[in-house]
């Protein structure tokens, strides 16, 4: 929210698991600042993530008017994966990567 005010602030936002809205409640969506974000954002977001179906996901970032990218983790849930057992640096490597090409 903080972004969409003060757009000097960052010059690109790596947006983690981002709650879209709370767990089954799809109604309360926490979108309100996205068509004021001029700063380029990608969203990292799991398929099984409960905070936002990957449709939801899609439908949300149509608001923003500015660049922005959904990078999808297959399977993952709103922790994205990075409990699991040795995929902490296989998942950092591939967002650092992304983000790098994106901004």
């Amino acid at each position: 929210m903080l972004a969409a005010d003060e757009t000097s602030l960052a010059d690109g936002l790596l947006l983690m698991s981002y709650p879209l809205h709370p767990p089954r409640k799809p109604q309360q969506l926490r979108t309100q600042h996205f068509p004021r974000l001029k700063t380029p954002a990608m969203f990292v977001h799991g398929t099984r993530d409960p905070f936002g179906s990957i449709k939801e996901m899609e439908s949300a970032l149509n608001l923003i008017p500015s660049k922005h990218n959904l990078l999808l983790i297959e399977g993952a849930g709103h922790d994205l994966g990075f409990k699991g057992k040795n995929k902490n640096d296989e998942l950092t490597a591939i967002v650092v990567k992304d983000f790098e090409s994106f901004v």
